[in-house]
């Protein structure tokens, strides 16, 4: 299903995912001009405010605003799956800056859906585009990985919880996969290991998968995200 979502997006006429205008070509949904928008996007150091406890340095692309705002919504909550194929890239571009551009060895680990989040959206969202950004970084000589050792619990839509309410929400929300931990030392050895996600809000989400990584002795070097709210990105 995710598959063919996906491929609807990439060969039929639609409006751009960012502007919302009908040009034609869209290459993978987005016109030309809000392509070029987002590749002239350079990522940037970001916090939350406060810093929640084991968050690790965080790097963004932009500002959850304008065209990145909206090329987002439009590949997580629209079904627009082929705009994984520019957002992947971008998200390469992040972690590479993340981890100071020296190509090496790094380990994707994606923040989980949960699995009513993944069936409504035909498929884990973070995983897709992690999977593209470890592509695109092989592709530049990077030795990359994607692991999924954490699992995502169910719970309460975070958009419907205060600051702290989200952050007790948190603290319970993901466990380590037991089976998944040799394979995840393994992988994660001599590399860095980054969390990934789409947008950094109050950062407990991120600190809560990387306390989660830790637990198992596996630090979390670095994270990286497409976007930041606007009052935490700097």
């Amino acid at each position: 299903m995710a598959g063919w979502a996906g491929l609807v997006d990439l060969v039929l006429p639609a409006a751009c995912a960012g502007c919302g205008a009908e040009r034609i070509p869209l290459r993978y949904g987005v016109c030309a001009p809000c392509a070029a928008g987002l590749e002239s996007l350079r990522p940037g150091s970001t916090a939350p405010t406060p810093v929640p406890p084991g968050l690790p340095p965080c790097t963004a692309l932009g500002v959850y605003d304008g065209v990145l705002r909206d090329v987002l919504l439009g590949y997580k909550e629209r079904g627009r799956h082929g705009l994984a194929v520019p957002l992947g890239a971008l998200l390469a571009d992040v972690v590479a800056a993340s981890v100071g551009g020296a190509r090496g060895g790094v380990l994707l680990v994606p923040v989980p859906a949960t699995a009513k989040a993944a069936r409504a959206r035909h498929g884990d969202h973070m995983v897709r585009l992690a999977r593209r950004a470890a592509d695109r970084l092989r592709r530049a000589g990077w030795s990359a990985a994607v692991a999924r050792p954490v699992r995502a619990l169910p719970r309460t839509d975070s958009a419907e919880l205060g600051a702290a309410e989200r952050a007790a929400a948190a603290e319970s929300a993901f466990r380590i996969r037991a089976g998944r931990v040799p394979a995840l030392r393994r992988s994660a050895a001599g590399r860095a290991v980054v969390v990934v996600d789409d947008i950094v809000t109050t950062g407990v989400t991120l600190a809560a998968v990387s306390r989660e990584l830790r637990s198992v002795d596996v630090p979390a070097d670095r994270v990286a995200v497409l976007a930041a709210t606007q009052l935490r990105y700097g």
